[in-house]
């Protein structure tokens, strides 16, 4: 069994309660897609974890930004990466210092297994290209073109919100599935949800189990007041970024 998480932006609280269920579970082959920083409050204890506890880390579009450029950000996420990079830079451990940059520079954009493709947006612009719902209505042309770019199964995240997307273009979201997505030849894109800022109107932590005949979508509350008031006490965090958490938005 293999854990699939992505998006965690800083949630220490968040992927604790994640990590823990992992270990209950007895889950010892961890991924994830991608934005370990980014928004939240604690970026360096969520990369450290990254770090110690993943075999493979992606690179996601705040990773990217924090370690070179923010692109096409909005001021408050753009003013996020800059506090996140401050953070990195003023650790006084030279070593874990280095430590930190070099593993969020050389992050990959893709894994590639016998089963599956991995990235952080979508198969065919791996660290920005957003896939939403919507689009099955608004751009299924689009579908076409990313369906192209694998052979069976891709996990992504980055909009946060989890879900299957099937060739038709179909979307449909974990409840609908029965929190359960049984796995057939047929292709599918799997959007893992988000660990630290989910935005399906749902608060809870979300990431995915993948075992050889099934791809379970887990859902676990976790402290999220602390994780708001940790970032109202931050004068460089915009305090919608905690706010929105209280809504899953």
């Amino acid at each position: 069994m293999l854990a699939i998480v992505s998006d965690i932006h800083g949630n220490l609280e968040a992927l604790t309660v994640v990590l823990e269920e992992i270990d209950r579970r007895g889950i010892d082959q961890l991924i994830c897609l991608g934005d370990t920083v980014g928004y939240g409050p604690n970026p360096m204890e969520c990369l450290d974890l990254v770090l110690a506890r993943s075999q493979t880390s992606l690179m996601g579009n705040h990773d990217f930004a924090v370690f070179y450029e923010p692109y096409n950000f909005n001021s408050g996420a753009e003013q996020a990466c800059f506090w996140t990079r401050q953070c990195f830079e003023n650790d006084p451990d030279p070593v874990r210092r280095a430590n930190r940059w070099k593993f969020l520079g050389n992050l990959p954009v893709r894994l590639k297994t016998n089963e599956f493709v991995a990235v952080h947006a979508s198969p065919r612009r791996p660290i920005n290209e957003y896939i939403f719902p919507d689009d099955i209505y608004t751009n299924p042309g689009k579908f076409v073109s990313i369906f192209e770019r694998f052979e069976r199964l891709c996990f992504v995240g980055h909009t946060h919100v989890p879900g299957v997307f099937l060739e038709g273009p179909d979307f449909y979201s974990p409840d609908e599935l029965d929190y359960k997505f049984e796995l057939t030849d047929e292709k599918a894109i799997i959007n893992v949800g988000s660990v630290g800022q989910p935005r399906d109107r749902d608060p809870r932590a979300s990431f995915v189990v993948l075992s050889d005949s099934a791809i379970e979508f887990i859902r676990l509350p976790y402290d999220v007041d602390t994780t708001v008031k940790k970032v109202e006490a931050i004068e460089d965090l915009d305090n919608f970024l905690g706010t929105r958490l209280l809504d899953g938005r």
